[in-house]
């Protein structure tokens, strides 16, 4: 079994769910008292969402190639981000590494290649729906178009992210929200909707819509899995 490197705390919540997920399909696979191999290094995400929304950008890569490094030392094979956000920085930090980082837009375009989508509707942090370090990524690797809310319902998906999820907190009215963007997306056309945020796991479930939902968490951390029992 490779041993998986997790770079966490972004949320916590998030990088909970990363473990969860990980343990369950190594046991699912090799049965018994199985578990993973892994390492995780989690940093204080108060400092990471405040250099975020201040576009500190550049030292934020150099926090994010610092915790790789120290997982790589550590021993790891490769290298999950736990988060959609911080991959605005995955090239610079699979630059400072030596050990393949597992990119998670490449790991939800292969699920949905799996189901022959084309077009999905994207909900994440404002700096995921709004810059373009996943949508060009799923455009230019994948064919694979993407349509974000509206202004209005991206500052709500954004504000429910950081003022509700990351904490835990489960609201009924955020996630009537919710399914009210993910309606308007699907009437301008999307066959499916993708979770760009780790946490929008906590509050959206598949049961939940009418189309796909892509649990970007959940399709990456089990993606991990099947690389390390390779």
């Amino acid at each position: 079994m490779k041993t998986i490197g997790l770079i966490g705390g972004m949320s916590w919540e998030s990088s909970d769910l990363y473990y969860q997920v990980i343990n369950r399909k190594v046991q699912q696979t090799l049965g018994g008292i199985h578990s993973c191999q892994c390492l995780m290094y989690s940093v204080d995400f108060a400092e990471i969402a405040s250099l975020q929304h201040t576009g500190e950008w550049d030292l934020l890569a150099k926090k994010m190639i610092s915790a790789a490094q120290r997982v790589e030392r550590g021993g790891a094979d490769f290298i999950l981000l736990c988060t959609n956000t911080m991959h605005k920085v995955a090239g610079e930090i699979q630059q400072n590494i030596d050990i393949p980082l597992l990119h998670i837009v490449d790991a939800t375009a292969t699920a949905i290649q799996n189901k022959k989508l084309k077009k999905l509707g994207l909900l994440a942090t404002r700096f995921s729906m709004e810059d373009n370090f996943l949508k060009e990524r799923f455009q230019s690797k994948y064919g694979i178009d993407t349509i974000i809310p509206d202004e209005d319902e991206r500052r709500d998906v954004h504000d429910i992210i950081y003022g509700e999820l990351i904490k835990g907190i489960i609201s009924e009215s955020s996630k009537q929200r919710y399914l009210e963007i993910i309606e308007n997306l699907i009437s301008k056309g999307a066959e499916g909707i993708i979770a760009g945020c780790t946490e929008i796991e906590l509050l959206i479930k598949p049961t939940d819509l009418n189309v796909e939902l892509f649990e970007t968490t959940k399709i990456h951390a089990e993606m991990a899995v099947r690389i390390a029992l390779e």
